[in-house]
């Protein structure tokens, strides 16, 4: 079953190294990437900066038109106001259907911001251990997956070893 996932990390830059480290993982057949999106957000900017993962053929790909529902959601629905509030109210229902409900996209809200990055990532058949050990010092925040409660508490533990 895939697992999707959200990440957000302190830096501008560090979602786009973890994009890197989650490619490198692929070619050595330590998980399988099935779609994924990178949020930048530079200081000074509005509004961040979103781009799908290229270069994806995978059965499961969630499609361009997910991650730009989602993130239209999260980052610039807030800034339409009134106008749009009925049609993204319709929106955000038919997302709760694959667990992105309102909580998470308040919680990125919150959490992305001016100066850092997320990293969202559709995948399956992942080595834990070896992609853990991959994501060591990266200071990922874990801000939502639909893994079980005792497989995200372990990689919570994973990441909460490395955090400053």
């Amino acid at each position: 079953m895939p697992t999707l996932t959200a990440w957000k990390f302190p830096t501008v830059t560090g979602a786009e190294d973890a994009l890197a480290t989650l490619e490198r993982l692929q070619k050595e057949e330590l998980i399988k990437v099935d779609d994924g999106a990178v949020v930048t957000w530079p200081e000074g900017r509005s509004k961040p900066k979103t781009r799908q993962m290229h270069n994806l053929t995978g059965v499961g790909a969630l499609g361009g038109s997910f991650w730009g529902l989602l993130f239209g959601l999260i980052f610039f629905v807030p800034l339409l106001g009134v106008l749009v509030g009925a049609a993204a109210g319709a929106l955000s229902a038919s997302l709760r259907d694959v667990g992105i409900d309102d909580d998470f996209i308040a919680e990125v809200r919150a959490k992305v911001t001016p100066g850092t990055s997320a990293l969202f990532a559709l995948t399956h058949d992942a080595v834990f251990d070896k992609v853990a050990a991959a994501f060591e010092g990266s200071q990922a925040e874990l801000l939502r997956t639909n893994l079980s409660g005792e497989q995200e508490a372990r990689l919570r533990e994973v990441f909460a070893d490395t955090e400053a």
